[in-house]
């Protein structure tokens, strides 16, 4: 497996992560514990070294799984997790208040059986509470040794700053992918400039952009999906386009419509490491597979060609949920 610096920061981790939200949370019923250890440590042997969990995915049995499954390799991983959600329920708004960030911190090294947290990202912006203010508590538990490095999600380029000139960020996650490419505006050259490494969420489009979802398709009654605008029926049918298109040039590069997606964002910038997430040792090594697939400039210039031609419909969120996402 390659490597990948994320940013200024030091912070070198696989050049593919693991999402592990899934394997617990939001796409239906939660693995067996038994099978998400083993799929986590499938996911080692094969070279990931970079897993993302948080408070909120379960809430809290995420941690717990992490934990369990990653002990006898701890020193050998890096670790990402969260904190800012009110109660650990992202539908109950944000809480970035400094008592709220310690004691996430304490209880997720408990969770995580460890002495440090490698990331430990802002979940969502708290307009509540100033980004200054959030720094400066990182940046005391980093003099603690509580915590290696910081991170960002979902945020807009002025907090970026303003949260940096604090306390250096070592990346920001948010959704990219070919069907969601907002960050190409703005965050992305700002990250650049700021020497901040890139973590794509969704990098597959949450299974989208696989081919393996059409306007057919029945999601478990617990999978977001349902709830989010993109997943209608007829969203589903209008955004065909860029599958086809996907899996046009999978066939070319004798790759599947997975590893394309994901060889398109590692293409983008040295400093990019997107985290699939999956649920299936086969969907893991077919994703792992897309490291090693080349896209020449001249492929990539094709892709933004043809992808310029197709009008994504559908919100990503559905209101609520947008409104915790950064806008400016």
């Amino acid at each position: 497996m390659k490597k990948r610096l994320l940013g200024n920061s030091g912070l070198e981790v696989s050049a593919l992560g693991l999402g592990c939200m899934g394997l617990s949370f939001a796409y239906g019923p939660a693995v067996d514990k038994e099978e998400g250890i083993k799929l986590l440590r499938a996911a080692f042997d094969a070279g990931i070294t970079f897993f993302d969990t948080a408070e909120a995915y379960g809430p809290f049995t995420n941690e717990e799984l992490l934990g369990e499954a990653l002990a006898p390799i701890r020193k050998d991983v890096i670790i990402a997790t969260k904190f800012g959600c009110k109660n650990a329920i992202p539908a109950q708004g944000t809480d970035s208040r400094p008592e709220n960030i310690r004691a996430v911190a304490e209880a997720s090294l408990k969770r995580l059986k460890t002495d440090y947290i490698d990331l430990f990202y802002q979940h969502r912006v708290d307009p509540a509470v100033p980004i200054e203010e959030v720094a400066g508590t990182i940046q005391d538990l980093i003099k603690e040794g509580k915590i290696r490095h910081w991170g960002l999600s979902e945020a807009a380029p002025a907090t970026i700053r303003k949260a940096h000139a604090v306390q250096p960020v070592a990346a920001l996650q948010s959704e990219y992918s070919l069907w969601w490419r907002e960050p190409e505006q703005e965050i992305l050259p700002l990250l650049e400039e700021l020497g901040i490494g890139f973590v794509p969420f969704s990098p597959l489009g949450r299974g989208y952009l696989t081919g393996a979802i059409n306007e057919n398709t029945q999601f478990d009654k617990n999978d977001f999906r349902n709830t989010l605008p993109r997943f209608t029926e007829e969203n589903r049918k209008a955004n065909q386009a860029l599958v086809l298109l996907i899996k046009d040039i999978a066939q070319a590069k004798n790759a599947t419509s997975a590893q394309i997606a994901l060889a398109w964002l590692l293409a983008q910038k040295p400093w990019i490491v997107p985290i699939p997430g999956t649920t299936k040792l086969s969907r893991l090594q077919e994703n792992i597979g897309g490291v090693t697939i080349e896209l020449t400039e001249d492929d990539l210039q094709q892709i933004a060609a043809a992808a310029a031609k197709i009008s994504i419909q559908g919100a990503r969120y559905p209101e609520m949920m947008q409104r915790m996402v950064e806008k400016k």
